[in-house]
């Protein structure tokens, strides 16, 4: 998977991208066929910003948050983006063929 870490009006630092890492892991685990994520981490007065686009097999996921720290940004845009993932997954499943093996099979 390719990650790549930006920042707009702020240094992305190692311990940043390190954490933005750490962080993206946890997505990876869910979904194995993500291919890669671009993540910019956006300060504007006294808000941060975190957004991120990862793109995987069957289309692209985006999705932001804005919080009073970028630590807690990021933490929620890691959470929204686990639920969006998890969701796209289970549109991929085929739940029309797990019910006609319950029906043949009991």
């Amino acid at each position: 998977m390719q990650l790549n870490v930006s920042g707009h009006h702020v240094e992305v630092t190692d311990s940043l991208r390190g954490y933005v890492e750490s962080k993206i892991e946890k997505i990876e685990r869910h979904f194995d066929l993500v291919s890669g994520v671009h993540c910019i981490l956006t300060v504007e007065k006294l808000q941060h910003k975190a957004e991120a686009t990862v793109n995987v097999n069957g289309g692209t996921i985006y999705a932001d948050a804005i919080e009073e720290d970028m630590y807690a940004a990021i933490d929620g845009l890691v959470d929204k983006l686990d639920r969006r993932v998890r969701k796209h997954k289970e549109k991929l499943v085929d739940h029309h063929a797990r019910e006609s093996h319950k029906r043949r099979y009991g």
